[in-house]
């Protein structure tokens, strides 16, 4: 009976005192499998600048797990790729410009995806069909551990290198190029026409295609009629297409960029819109008039007519114009507009106004505002800078000869006159 309660006792210290060991999970016979698919479409168009996003997934697992006790936790799963490096290359033959460079996208845990972008440039001359790219993966991962001792934990790490090749789809599309660029009256401040020949040199047929005209950044020049409808918009066949544009007046006389592109509908039944193209566009400087006559010449208290010669300066035809004379003292105007009619570069147009000099007016040479009024090609009113019209007043004549004693003369008679009646009135007295 005493041995019971001994043997009891000590159980039970046993179970009071003694620390529970923990299992350690431990994996053996699994490695990382690697594999990469393009995300979203790969087909691009010739031309484009291509953002391929490519994810790289790792479905590795283990084939064995134990729960050991009395071993050190291993500080990575077999399964895991680490550091892992990812770049894609382009073989000489394919028409592809990779842009991105190798790029460390981390570790990838087993069945965890991790998605990468590379930037690359289609070519405008890049050929349609398909075409692989290998995509070049570069990791490590635990191969092995062994534990010698119980406080010794030993890891044997591989490097593992792999090619996976992605197919990309080149795909047919229109192509615009720029044969010639005619501007119409298009100068500084004014509306005028661009004729734009283009043809299709791509490697579609574009149909139920309209070919827009865009602003270019910050450029003056303004598209006013956009957009125009061609149809079907077949290969190597030039087509010439009229636009409205607009120039800022705060631009200056040298050409500046418009950008031109295609909206249609290609071989697959998609409406898609080709890559722009720029296109340089020489614009004349602001329409100037000058004055090629001499300076008027009006009497004070007088009504003149004056002739004021008017010559069209710039590189464009002003149309409708008409002048406008701005009368100040001492100076007033009874008809101070004259119409000049259509002036083209160089035309020199004589104007006519009445104008009249207040008697008081001082002899000398003055100024008078003018303006110009016209219309551009498109018809909008355009209103020229002001400049000054020369005017002399000149002095009034001087009389000549008896004319010019008759004053003197006549005062003499009115004293001679005057003289006379006193004296006949004193000889009356007398008698």
């Amino acid at each position: 009976m005493k041995l019971l309660k001994t043997a009891v006792i000590f159980v039970l210290l046993v179970l009071v005192f003694a620390e529970p060991v923990l299992g350690i999970d431990t994996f053996q016979g699994g490695a990382p499998r690697i594999s990469a698919s393009i995300s979203g479409t790969n087909e691009y168009s010739p031309g484009q600048e291509a953002n391929i996003t490519i994810l790289v997934l790792n479905s590795g697992v283990n084939t064995d797990k134990f729960v050991m006790t009395g071993t050190i936790d291993r500080p990575d799963n077999p399964t895991t790729a680490r550091m892992v490096m990812v770049g894609l290359s382009a073989p000489g033959d394919v028409p592809v410009v990779i842009k991105s460079d190798t790029q460390n996208i981390g570790d990838i845990l087993s069945q965890a995806r991790v998605p990468v972008t590379i930037t690359a440039k289609i070519p405008q001359d890049a050929t349609v069909g398909e075409y692989q790219l290998p995509l070049s993966v570069s990791y490590t991962y635990l191969a092995a551990s062994t534990q010698p001792a119980a406080d010794i934990l030993q890891s044997q790490y591989r490097q593992a290198n792999l090619t996976i090749p992605l197919t990309i789809k080149i795909k047919p599309q229109v192509t615009i190029s720029v044969l010639s660029s005619l501007p119409e009256n298009l100068s500084v401040g004014t509306s005028g026409y661009l004729d734009l020949t283009l043809v299709n040199n791509g490697t579609d047929n574009g149909t139920e295609a309209t070919v827009t005209l865009l602003r270019n950044g910050n450029s003056p020049i303004l598209p006013v009629d956009s957009s125009v409808y061609v149809g079907d918009f077949p290969l190597n066949q030039p087509v010439t297409f009229r636009y409205k544009v607009a120039v800022s007046g705060d631009a200056q006389a040298q050409t500046y960029p418009v950008d031109v592109a295609v909206t249609y509908e290609n071989s697959y039944g998609d409406t898609v819109t080709s890559a722009s193209q720029t296109v340089g566009v020489p614009v004349f400087g602001k329409l100037v008039f000058s004055l090629v006559s001499g300076p008027a010449s009006v009497t004070p208290g007088s009504d003149t007519t004056i002739s004021v010669q008017y010559r069209n300066e710039g590189a464009v035809t002003a149309y409708g114009a008409q002048s406008r004379l701005l009368a100040e003292d001492p100076f007033t105007s009874s008809d101070n507009t004259a119409y000049l009619g259509d002036l083209n570069p160089g035309d020199a147009v004589t104007a006519q106004y009445r104008i009249t000099a207040a008697p008081g007016a001082a002899p000398g040479n003055y100024s008078l505002d003018s303006e110009v009024q016209y219309r551009d090609v498109l018809d909008n009113l355009q209103v020229s800078d002001t400049f000054r019209v020369p005017v002399l007043v000149a002095a009034p004549p001087q009389a000549s000869g008896i004319a010019a004693r008759l004053p003197a003369i006549l005062a003499i008679i009115l004293i001679v006159a005057g003289a006379g009646v006193y004296l006949l009135k004193l000889r009356s007295g007398n008698r």
